[in-house]
């Protein structure tokens, strides 16, 4: 099953240029939300354009269960993983973003993105830690929503992140936005961990609300109970 890119809604002319890259290059949906596998990723860093036809396919439960059976753990990652895996993978907008960051840091900021995961400070980053600090790229991005209808919009945050957040829902503490201007100020600033307090409270809806991912099978198993060293992070 198919669904043309030129849908009815035209949800493209509400997104922002990042949420527009995602949608031209994602090839896979579930659910009503949107997904790159590891081969639309590489193209999407590499590419002008998709070298696909811009359709969307429809994952079953099953095709998705059978590609997350398949995620290698973390001590068979590579840094071929990506091609390795080719189409056998799922990639989620939150991810993409994520991603993108890590991509253009050095060994020192990969330590900064690590510490700022591992909020406990046990030197070990569970899945939990890993779904706050995605969550808080989830909200650095709505502060760059474009303005335009409301329920378009709406409908845009739902096929990208698979539920339905509210307007203006960064979190604030006395009139002062908790989001830094950039991810990476985030991972320098000691007063976010008042940020991660919050979400960290409601770490546990998030990922039920949310299908696992290749990354997060990858990261932390098929039950979600490894925990992630930096070495492992890093590799």
């Amino acid at each position: 099953v198919t669904e043309n890119r030129s849908d009815p809604e035209d949800l493209h002319l509400y997104a922002t240029p990042r949420e527009q890259r995602f949608r031209r290059f994602a090839s896979l949906e579930f659910e009503g939300q949107l997904y790159m596998t590891p081969y639309d990723f590489i193209q999407a860093v590499t590419n002008d354009e998709p070298k696909r036809a811009k359709k969307w396919r429809s994952l079953s439960k099953q095709e998705l269960n059978q590609i997350l059976m398949e995620t290698p753990p973390v001590w068979k990652g590579s840094s071929k993983l990506f091609r390795n895996l080719n189409d056998k993978g799922v990639i989620s907008y939150t991810e993409y973003l994520f991603l993108l960051c890590i991509l253009t840091k050095p060994h020192a900021g990969f330590r900064i993105a690590f510490n700022m995961f591992d909020t406990d400070g046990n030197e070990m980053v569970d899945k939990k830690e890993f779904l706050v600090l995605q969550e808080i790229f989830r909200k650095k991005n709505e502060k760059r929503e474009r303005k335009g209808d409301e329920e378009k919009r709406a409908m845009l945050r739902l096929q990208l992140y698979g539920y339905h957040t509210p307007t203006n829902s960064v979190l604030k503490t006395e009139g002062e936005d908790l989001v830094p201007r950039s991810y990476w100020d985030t991972l320098r600033r000691s007063t976010s961990q008042a940020l991660f307090s919050d979400l960290a409270e409601r770490a546990d809806d998030i990922s039920s609300s949310l299908s696992d991912t290749t990354l997060l099978v990858h990261f932390f198993g098929k039950k979600g109970k490894a925990e992630l060293n930096f070495e492992d992070f890093y590799r």
